[in-house]
C-alpha cells in the first residue's frame, strides 16, 4: 500500500477536469429521466411539443456520452504508457467483459429496482465495453490501424443511411441495429422479459478509437506547448466541419435541419441532431468543442478545476452511484407525493417507482440535480483518495 501523503502526479488534469464537467451535465440527463413530468411520455427534442429551456436541458447532456467516450480511449493509451501491447490489450478486454457484466446485472439492478430482470437496459456502459474489447483486440495491430479503423467508423458509418435494410425482427436486422443501427432496439429474451439496447456498437467503437489515437498528443512524447495547439486546431477543424456540413445537409445527419415557424426553433432544427447511433455530425458538434475545452483548461488550477476533478477521476463509481441515488430519492418523492404501492410497477415505465405520468417541472428537475451533484461530491472525494493511496489491482475496474 502507498503512504498516505503519496500521491499521482503523472495524470492530465484537464482531462480529469472535462470529465468531471460531463459527469456533472451527465446527471442532469439522468434526473430528467426520473423526475421529469414528461421524460417518459414525450420527447425533449421533438420541435413539435418542446420548449426552449426543455430542448437545451437534453441538447447540453448530448455532449456527455460522446466525450466520455473519446476519454475512455485517451485514458486507455494513457494507461498503456509504460506497458506492453500485450499487456494492455489484455486489460482492454478484461475490463471491457467486466464493464458488459456491470451494465447487465449491476447497472440494470440500480435503474430498474427490478430483482427479476425483467427488463435489461444496455447502455453507454455496455457499448464501452464492447468498443474496449474491440480496441484491446486492434492495438495488436498498432497505432495506425487503430486511427484509421476510427476514422473509418466515424466519417463512414452514416452510409448506413443510404442502404435498404432488412425487415426488423430478421436475424440479420437485429445484429445491424446492434453493431450499426440501433436507436433503442426492444428485443425480448423470454416471455414477458425485455432487453432495451440504446447504443449501436460500432459507430461508439470508432469515437474509442479515436480518443485512443489522439492520446498520443497527451503522451510523454508530446510537449506541453505541441499538445495545445493540436488541441486548438482540431477543436476549431471538427467544430468548423460540424457547421458546413450542417449547412450543406446532405451527409452525416440521417434528419436535415429545416425552417421553423420562427428562428428560434429554426436554430433549434440545426441543432438536433442523432445519437442513436451517433451521426457524423453529432460527433462533430461535441466532440470539436470538447477539445476546445481541453485546450482552454490544459493549465486551470484552483479551487473550481480541483471540484471538477474530483468527479473526473472516479467516472465509473460516480456513475454506478449517482444513478442509485437519484432512483433513491425518486422513490422518497414517489411516496412524499402520495403515491402508493399499488403503483410502483407502471408497465409503460421501466423503471419501479416511476409511472409514465408520474414528474415534476423542469425547475424540480434542475433542484434535484445540484442536491445529486453535491451529494455526490463526498464520496467521490474519498474514493479518489482511496485511488491514489491504494494499489489494489481491481481498483483499475472500479
Amino acid at each position: 500500500m502507498k503512504s498516505s501523503l503519496q500521491y499521482r502526479t503523472d495524470r492530465i488534469v484537464s482531462v480529469d477536469i472535462l470529465r468531471g464537467i460531463v459527469m456533472i451535465i451527465m446527471a442532469l440527463d439522468h434526473v430528467r429521466d426520473f423526475t421529469h413530468i414528461t421524460a417518459i411520455t414525450g420527447s425533449p427534442t421533438d420541435l413539435a411539443t418542446t420548449t426552449v429551456p426543455l430542448f437545451f436541458t437534453r441538447w447540453i447532456t448530448h455532449f456527455c456520452a460522446p466525450v466520455f467516450v473519446f476519454l475512455s480511449g485517451l485514458s486507455a493509451y494513457l494507461h498503456g504508457q509504460g506497458k506492453t501491447t500485450k499487456e494492455l490489450s489484455s486489460f482492454l478486454i478484461k475490463r471491457g467483459i467486466w464493464l458488459i457484466f456491470a451494465e447487465i446485472v449491476i447497472m440494470s439492478l440500480i435503474l430498474t429496482f427490478n430483482p427479476l430482470y425483467e427488463v435489461i437496459l444496455l447502455g453507454v456502459i455496455w457499448v464501452i465495453g464492447w468498443a474496449m474489447i474491440f480496441l484491446g483486440i486492434l492495438i495488436r495491430g498498432g497505432y495506425k490501424l487503430v486511427a484509421v479503423i476510427g476514422i473509418v467508423l466515424v466519417f463512414g458509418h452514416d452510409l448506413v443511411n443510404y442502404l435498404v435494410l432488412p425487415q426488423p425482427g430478421t436475424v440479420t436486422r437485429t445484429l445491424l441495429d446492434i453493431f450499426l443501427t440501433t436507436s433503442g432496439s426492444v428485443v425480448p429474451y423470454a416471455e414477458g422479459r425485455l432487453v432495451i439496447i440504446a447504443y449501436a456498437i460500432l459507430p461508439w467503437t470508432g469515437v474509442i478509437c479515436l480518443g485512443y489515437a489522439f492520446g498520443k498528443f497527451f503522451g510523454k512524447q508530446t510537449s506541453v506547448e505541441k499538445r495545445r495547439k493540436t488541441l486548438l486546431v482540431a477543436g476549431l477543424l471538427i467544430t468548423a466541419l460540424f457547421i458546413l456540413l450542417r449547412l450543406v445537409n446532405q451527409y452525416g445527419e440521417p434528419q436535415p435541419w429545416t425552417v421553423q415557424p420562427n428562428s428560434i426553433y429554426t436554430f433549434l432544427s440545426f441543432l438536433n441532431l442523432s445519437k442513436y447511433p451517433p451521426s457524423l455530425q453529432f460527433l462533430c458538434m461535441t466532440i470539436g468543442p470538447a477539445l476546445l475545452v481541453l485546450y482552454l483548461t490544459d493549465q486551470w488550477r484552483g479551487k473550481i478545476p480541483a471540484v471538477l476533478s474530483v468527479y473526473g477521476r472516479v467516472p465509473f463509481f460516480y456513475f454506478v452511484l449517482h444513478f442509485f441515488l437519484i432512483h433513491l430519492i425518486t422513490v422518497v418523492l414517489f411516496f412524499a407525493t402520495g403515491h402508493g404501492v399499488g403503483e410502483i410497477v407502471d408497465a409503460s415505465s421501466p423503471f419501479l417507482f416511476r409511472p409514465a405520468n408520474y414528474g415534476f417541472s423542469l425547475g424540480v428537475v434542475y433542484l434535484v440535480w445540484i442536491l445529486v451533484v453535491f451529494l455526490m461530491y463526498f464520496p467521490c472525494k474519498w474514493y479518489m483518495r482511496y485511488k491514489a493511496t491504494h494499489d489494489k489491482w481491481w481498483l483499475s475496474y472500479v
